[in-house]
């Protein structure tokens, strides 16, 4: 298989957009990946927008960045609770430090926003929040997927094929992480 092996971060938090997590779960999954669902802390389990629950692996104070190969930040409500917890934006800001593939969908625009990564960046996101990456110093394009160094950004749930394309091509691509 194409990733097997690969080690990926998937984070959640309550109000999180169903698809944008279940999707690249479970095809980031059927080619070999190890998910590791990755909770703020917050709450046992989370609540998606549409009622899917999702029960974390382990909380983001728990997460050691250097044993992922990426970290997939789905969008939704979420990533405004997200970038409210610092072992979060922690996590996410030591993984992209480290080379590691960090992965963006919707509204986790805010979460990169929150972790610093977005100046000189050039990226895609929800159109509501396109604002706020560009204040942040981003350079908003408005593309199904964009990547830019390890930092792949996708904008709604019609762009998933896409976003995990492109997430399974950098893993691919990427060596692997250090063993746990």
């Amino acid at each position: 298989m194409p990733i097997s092996g690969k080690k990926v971060a998937i984070l959640v938090e309550n109000l999180y957009e169903d698809l944008e997590f279940w999707y690249p779960y479970y095809r980031l999954k059927e080619p070999g990946a190890e998910l590791t669902v990755v909770g703020t802390g917050s709450a046992p389990l989370y609540r998606g927008k549409h009622g899917l629950e999702a029960k974390p692996d382990i909380t983001a104070d728990q997460a050691d960045p250097a044993r992922f190969d990426a970290v997939v930040i789905p969008g939704g409500y979420a990533p405004d609770y997200m970038r409210r917890y610092p072992a979060l934006i922690r996590l996410v800001k030591e993984a992209h430090a480290q080379g590691k593939v960090v992965a963006a969908i919707c509204h986790a625009g805010w979460v990169l926003a929150s972790a610093g990564l977005t100046k000189g960046l050039t990226m895609t996101c929800f159109s509501s929040i396109k604002e706020d990456v560009v204040n942040a110093g981003a350079k908003y394009v408005d593309e199904a997927v964009v990547k830019d160094r390890n930092i792949i950004t996708s904008r709604f749930p019609a762009d998933l094929p896409a976003f995990c394309r492109e997430i399974i091509s950098s893993l691919e691509a990427s060596a692997p992480a250090a063993p746990h």
